[in-house]
Parts: C-alpha cells; structure tokens; sequence
C-alpha cells in the first residue's frame, strides 16, 4: 500500500459491525467500571461519554482510513484516560483500530503508528498527578498496556506479510501459466510451420525435378504446395490469435488426434517420402494423448525431411497394456545434427511426452538410422478445450 490512507472496499453495514458494538458496550458498561473503582478515578460524566463515543465511532474509519481512524481513537482515549476515568470499555476500541493499521499500512509506518498510540495512552493515566504518585502502578499499567497493543499489533501485521505473500503466490502462479501457455503455443508454431515449410521444401524439389518429364505429376506436386501453405497460413494464424486472446482460441484450431494421423502421412507420401506406417485403430484415446502423439510424429517425419533426405521411414502406432506407444524410424544418417541438442524439435517432443505422463527417447537405431520412440499413458485426463499437445 502506498500510503496509509490508501483506498479501501467501500464503506457498508461491516464498518458499523464494531463500532456500534462498542459504542453500546462503552456506554452502557461505562458507569459499571466506575463503580468498581472508586478510589482513585474521576466518576464518568457527559464528557466521558462523548469521548467513549468518538472513540468508538473513529472505528468507522477503520477500513476506508485506518490511520486517521487510530488517530481519533488515540485522542480520545487519551484524554479519557488523562481526565482520570476509569480503565473501562473505551480501552476495547484501541486493538481494533490497532488492527486495522497493522494489517493494512505497510509495517514502518504501521510500527511507527502504533508505537506513538502506545506511548500516547500508556502515558494518559498519569497525567494531571503529582510527579511519582502511583509510579509503580503506572508503569505496571504502562507495560501491559503495551504488551496487550504490541502484541494485536503483531498479529495484525504477521497476517498482512501471510496475505501479500499468498498474493505473490497466486500472482506467480498466474504469470508461471501464462509463460507456460506461451510456450505451448511457440512450440505449436514451430511444429505445424517447420512441418509445412519441410514438405513444401520437398513437394517442390520433386516438382523440379519431374518438371520437364511429367508435367502432370508437377502440376499435383504444386497443387499440393497451395494445400500445405493453405493450411499452414490458417494454423499460424489460429496460433497468433491465440496470443491475442485466448479465450477463444480452442474454437480457432482444431486439436490434432489420431484420426488426422492417415492424411498427414498421405500428404508425406504424396512428395515421395518412401514411408511405411502401422497405425493400430486405438479406441478411447484420451485427446491429449492423442495430440501429443500425432505431433510427435509430425515432427519426427519433418525431421526425416530435413536430416535423411529420401530415406525410407516407418511409422508405428499401438496400444498395449495401458500405453499408447508411438516410434518412427528411418534408415537415413544419424549424424550429430539430430541430437537431443541440434534444435527445438527433440525438446519439444519430449516436452509434449511429459505433459500426458508419458517419456520420450531418441537416438541413433541399433540398425542404423535414426529412431524416435514415444510411451503415452492411456489413463490421462483430457483437458477440455485445449490443445494439450
């Protein structure tokens, strides 16, 4: 809070709860600890009344301004108190307005207030008596007085550091989602543009190189070349919507699943990918398990594309024992440049693994080759809505 008198909730029927509560107690139960003490104390008269009232009213303030409320407070106790009435109801009002200083005003400020209110009121009793007369009383009276203060005052504050700490908590949280979101979304860009961007790259080398012999097959091969950068353009768009709001974005983007695994393999085939696949007809597949499986092949054949060229690759998708297991392989180099480090596109697939419970391994084959092998987890629930791929 910048200031002590920071704007607050707006007053309502809870900011009369403990001022009139103490206001009937102070008035009534006032004559009653006069009673009770009638050797030393002044006997309550309308000016006591009138400063049990303005002490109990200066709660009213207690949430819209705390520390002109403490303030009112402290004065009128005070001078209830110096006037030399007796120690009755009107000291209830002190912890409250107390609490509301230290549970709202940052605790500089709030120890600084509260220390002045103590010293202020705990002083009070002696005022208008012979120097020493009652000392020890007074200081006994002084001290628990300022223990009973102190201590509200602690409470209040220790509950003040819990509510601010609970807030940067969920504040963190909020803005660890958001980034994890964002990530998730550059990871689908870079997966649906990087696959698009590698078959266009291959249609187009294919449509090269039959241009001159067979200008039909060409003419398919850019055909194509439209459908996929169609496609792609209407995913990037999808995904930078969903940067703009993400409200909606589940209606933008269809999520990918199992289904849509035959024509991602046909539009490989179709620029002479020599690609043998095995796709099991698993029912009951979770969404996210299904996303997470069709990307990751998605990107392990964009990586055959990229790093095996024209080498044969094979594609295996089945469900056994509870697990969804997905490995493609092909017979091209593993070089290096495929490794766990050379990029995104292995980090990202065994992120998406991770994310359904699943893992992820990919290496050089025991054949030769390269091979990317996937265990999804069947029993995993569907986040509604969400591309959790």
């Amino acid at each position: 809070m910048a200031s002590a008198t920071a704007a607050a909730p707006p007053s309502g029927w809870r900011d009369l709860v403990p001022a009139l509560p103490l206001l009937a107690v102070g008035l009534v139960g006032t004559a009653r600890a006069s009673a009770d003490q009638p050797d030393w104390v002044r006997p309550p008269d309308t000016w006591a009344y009138v400063l049990v009232a303005v002490a109990a009213l200066a709660l009213v303030l207690r949430r819209r301004a705390p520390v002109p409320g403490l303030v009112v407070c402290a004065l009128a106790t005070t001078a209830y108190l110096g006037a030399g009435y007796a120690n009755g109801p009107v000291l209830l009002c002190a912890p409250v307005a107390v609490w509301a200083v230290a549970s709202s005003v940052p605790w500089r400020q709030a120890a600084a207030w509260t220390g002045a209110f103590v010293v202020l009121t705990g002083a009070a009793p002696a005022m208008g008596r012979a120097p020493g007369e009652g000392w020890l009383t007074h200081l006994a009276w002084g001290a628990g007085w300022a223990a009973a203060v102190g201590g509200v005052a602690a409470i209040g504050a220790a509950r003040q550091v819990r509510r601010r700490s609970e807030a940067g908590v969920r504040a963190e949280q909020a803005r660890r989602a958001v980034s994890e979101e964002r990530l998730q979304m550059a990871q689908d860009v870079h997966d649906g543009v990087g696959h698009a961007l590698a078959v266009v790259a291959m249609h187009a080398g294919v449509a090269l190189h039959v241009l001159d012999r067979d200008t039909d097959r060409a003419r398919q091969l850019l055909a194509a070349i439209q459908a996929t950068s169609r496609e792609a353009l209407d995913g990037l768009r999808a995904d930078l919507d969903r940067w703009r709001s993400a409200d909606d974005a589940a209606a933008r983007r269809p999520v990918p699943a199992l289904a849509d695994l035959p024509g991602l393999l046909a539009r490989m085939r179709a620029g002479g990918l020599e690609l043998r696949a095995e796709v099991d007809p698993c029912s009951g597949v979770p969404d996210a398990v299904g996303a997470a499986a069709y990307r990751i092949v998605q990107e392990s054949l964009t990586n055959v594309l990229r790093h095996a060229g024209q080498a044969p690759a094979r594609v295996s998708v089945c469900c056994a024992e509870g697990r969804l297991t997905v490995e493609v392989r092909d017979s091209g180099s593993a070089a290096p440049t495929r490794g766990p480090g050379a990029g995104s596109g292995i980090a990202g697939m065994r992120g998406r693994a991770a994310a359904v419970g699943g893992r992820l391994t990919a290496g050089p084959a025991a054949g030769g080759g390269f091979v990317v092998r996937a265990e999804l987890p069947l029993a995993v629930a569907s986040p509604a809505g969400r591309d959790s791929s």
